[in-house]
């Protein structure tokens, strides 16, 4: 009885180690091939909201949400005595359909970001947000832009600085200039720009439907108000930050400073205040519902319209206001105006609106959301589905484990 016992504790041993080992090899296979891939072709871009393919000129087959909305970018420097192109200034913009388009590299891509250098003063850097934002920065030379629209979409001039994209699947975009430019719908139908030094051009494509926030954002970010965006949101069970700026001498970080409280710094030698725009999730800040926010350490004040947010800038106090596509939403836009500059801190934290007794609801909401949170993701809580709740191997082993030495000492 005995042998038989130890032979059966050895071999629930074994079967558990080999099933252990073989788990740990499946997740450090599954983590390690995409790095790999990336690292060895650095070509290719596969984020969460964003993908793409680097080629030798050009960005490729730019993808938002699983739709192509562009199917290449080419940057290239105007001036021809630096190995640029030639476009001569005086030409129609409408009439540069194709330029040769400056070498690209892929270089490193971290916080929800792919820095994309081009030979010269341009760079490119692709944001995976909801958004699929793609900057184009000028830098210090005047460059030219050709972006090519996917197959079946249209292109509509709005303005000088704004170009409206629709995908034959009916999703929209739009390039904004900002800064000194200009961009229209070149003779193919597709979209060319003029950038003068430190310029930037500036696509965001939007997956759902286009609201009156996103309308405005784009307003403030062609007009210069907004210096900058910043997301956050959950992504694989991690808490991401990515940070957009739009203004020259301006740095954004941005960083879940504690449970449901966002911290965003912002940093700009000029004294002008402006807006900085902020897409946050409930898992970010608890609810999108009710969000309180102080500007270094101050409480600031909410307003009730965009006038209002607007006529902060340059005066006594910053305002915020928060705005919600609909009730149902996890997201919320919350568009701060910092009224002057330096060095300026935005803490945001949601606030729960129903009453509490001694902190008892707050906690239990807490751990009502980490429980759910752990079984939905099953990874390090254990929780695997389809068995009985709070029932996982670890449990199993143990119950074998046990009546294996109950055996052995009858």
């Amino acid at each position: 009885m005995k042998r038989t016992a130890t032979a059966a504790l050895l071999t629930v041993l074994v079967v558990a180690s080999a099933g252990t080992t073989a788990a740990a090899a499946a997740a450090t296979s599954t983590q390690g091939s995409g790095a790999v891939s990336e690292a060895q072709s650095g070509s290719a871009y596969a984020g969460t909201h964003v993908q793409f393919d680097v080629r030798q000129n050009a960005v490729a087959n730019y993808r938002v949400g699983g739709d192509i909305a562009l199917d290449s970018v080419k940057v290239q420097s105007e001036s021809a005595t630096d190995g640029g192109i030639g476009v001569d200034v005086g030409v129609d913009l409408s009439a540069v359909t194709s330029i040769a388009g400056s070498a690209l590299s892929m270089q490193t891509s971290a916080n929800a970001q792919a820095e994309i250098a081009a030979e010269g003063s341009a760079s490119m850097t692709a944001h995976d947000n909801d958004h699929g934002i793609l900057v184009v920065e000028a830098g210090g030379n005047n460059q030219v832009v050709v972006a090519n629209v996917s197959e079946g979409a249209t292109a509509e001039s709005e303005s000088d600085s704004q170009v409206e994209v629709t995908t034959a699947n009916g999703t929209q975009g739009t390039f904004v200039v900002v800064g000194n430019g200009s961009v229209t719908v070149n003779e193919d139908g597709d979209v060319s720009a003029r950038l003068e030094s430190d310029s930037r051009l500036v696509f965001r494509a939007y997956p759902e439907e286009k609201s009156s926030e996103d309308e405005q954002t784009e307003e403030y970010i062609a007009s210069g108000t907004a210096t900058g965006e910043v997301y956050v949101e959950q992504q694989d069970g991690e808490m991401v930050t990515d940070t957009v700026t739009y203004s020259q001498q301006t740095a954004i970080a941005a960083e879940q400073a504690a449970e449901d409280t966002v911290r965003v710094t912002v940093n700009r030698t000029r004294e002008r205040g402006k807006i900085v725009v902020t897409s946050v999730s409930e898992a970010a800040v608890g609810t999108v519902s009710n969000i309180d926010v102080t500007v270094d350490g101050e409480a600031a004040v909410e307003a009730s319209s965009y006038s209002e947010v607007e006529g902060a800038i340059g005066g006594d106090t910053s305002r915020y206001m928060v705005k919600q596509s609909s009730s149902a939403s996890s997201k919320a836009k919350v568009y701060v105006a910092l009224n002057r500059f330096s060095k300026r801190t935005i803490e945001m934290t949601g606030s729960e609106t129903t009453e509490t007794t001694q902190g008892t609801t707050s906690e239990t909401m807490t751990a009502e959301t980490t429980a759910a949170d752990t079984t939905e993701s099953g990874g390090d809580g254990g929780e695997t589905g389809g068995g009985a709740p709070g029932f996982g191997l670890g449990t199993a082993l143990v119950a074998v484990l046990g009546a294996a030495l109950y055996a052995l000492r009858q």
